[in-house]
């Protein structure tokens, strides 16, 4: 999961300014072609979901996934027309897309055969290393492309995914799903028909999308709205990514004494104030302050949110780990596509009044699931007992 994310982040930072300096594309463009790469991906995470849990080697599937990555980034060495690199890469893009909810899968049913009471820890642990890898990589990233130019990057990346891919075939055992067979019809009746599914998807979707809201409009509100420096800008980042990894890991560990859906409801109430504070700023310090706060946030919706999935679908590790993932991408999709709107028409700072009410509106729909996400987490546990 570290070289993960470390691979990941080292070309993310600077694929958009490939596309627009080295091939000439529009931002409208580079958005449509992120849209359809990352879309592809929901197709196929859907499709693979179910067929991981009832008989697929998840090892193959990982490996597989891996290898796709790799020529993924490879394809930027080869083609250089926009029409082609948007078939070539939304192909292996989607193809490699079941890579995180996989593993996840994987690691779950390992936590399972191994201590399942802290399981909720495991996963957080396993999420800060992917965290982990997005402090190393750009650093990693901007050292290559200054030595080695964009050829060296994707190269990098690629030689990075495959060398994971070599590592799950030396290293990661075949698991058995022959357990999971027999309960995945049971599994299934409560989970895509279940509005007690569907309603925290939701809910999560709009919460990624606030976000990649925040993410995207936080550094032009301090230069813009606050006349703050780029100095600013780079010290609110570093500070949340650099809290994030602690308190994911002190999250998971109180997953045993809290319950992932009350971390839910916790994680909306400090994006509220967190929201609140934002829309009054005046000064740039008064962002970095609030890190803290957005750091809470992610770590809840990022680190104990996967955890709240596999609680409402404990037989379909799969499964609930797609839903997880879909949910992500189709939110920093919906975010990144409407953040430059929102502040084109109603200003940098009533951008966060927006994602003020967004919330808001994920809080009530968490709120009502409440009573019945415990019952029916409290029935699985009792079942597997």
């Amino acid at each position: 999961m570290l070289l993960v994310g470390t691979g990941f982040s080292i070309t993310a930072p600077y694929l958009s300014l490939y596309f627009t300096e080295d091939i000439g594309m529009s931002a409208g463009a580079f958005g449509v072609f992120m849209a359809v790469s990352s879309l592809s991906g929901v197709v196929v995470n859907t499709l693979i979901a179910k067929r991981s849990d009832s008989g697929l080697d998840r090892k193959w599937i990982i490996m597989f996934a891996m290898i796709s990555s790799a020529l993924a980034y490879a394809s930027y060495l080869v083609f250089h027309n926009f029409f082609i690199l948007l078939i070539v890469v939304s192909l292996f893009s989607g193809l490699g897309a079941p890579l995180m909810p996989q593993i996840f899968a994987y690691a779950q049913e390992s936590a399972n055969s191994s201590n399942p009471d802290d399981k909720t820890f495991a996963m957080s642990t396993l999420r800060s290393l992917f965290s982990l890898g997005f402090l190393v990589g750009p650093l990693v990233g901007t050292l290559i492309l200054t030595g080695m130019g964009y050829k060296g990057l994707f190269l990098g990346t690629a030689v990075i995914y495959l060398t994971i891919a070599s590592l799950v075939f030396l290293f990661l055992q075949k698991k058995s799903v022959e357990s999971n067979i027999g309960k995945r019809k049971s599994a299934s009746i409560t989970s895509l028909k279940s509005r007690q599914i569907w309603q925290p998807v939701i809910a999560f979707i709009f919460l990624f999308a606030v976000n990649a809201i925040n993410t995207i409009n936080t550094p032009l509100f301090i230069v813009n709205e606050l006349h703050g420096t780029h100095t600013d800008v780079g010290l609110a980042v570093s500070v949340c990514a650099g809290l994030e990894i602690p308190i994911m890991l002190v999250l998971g560990a109180l997953g045993r004494k809290i319950s992932n859906h009350a971390l839910m409801i916790i994680g909306c109430f400090v994006a509220v104030i967190y929201y609140i504070i934002l829309s009054v700023s005046t000064q740039s310090w008064h962002l970095i302050a609030a890190q803290l706060l957005q750091a809470s946030f992610v770590a809840i919706v990022m680190g104990n949110g996967l955890s709240y999935f596999m609680n409402l679908l404990p037989h379909s590790p799969g499964l609930s780990t797609t839903i997880y993932s879909n949910a992500s991408t189709i939110g920093r999709l919906v975010g990144s596509l409407s953040s430059g709107f929102i502040a084109q028409f109603a200003g940098f700072r009533h951008v966060y009044w927006v994602c003020l009410a967004v919330v808001i509106f994920s809080l009530f729909i968490l709120w009502r699931t409440r009573s019945h996400v415990e019952k029916q987490v409290h029935t699985a546990q009792t079942k597997s007992l």
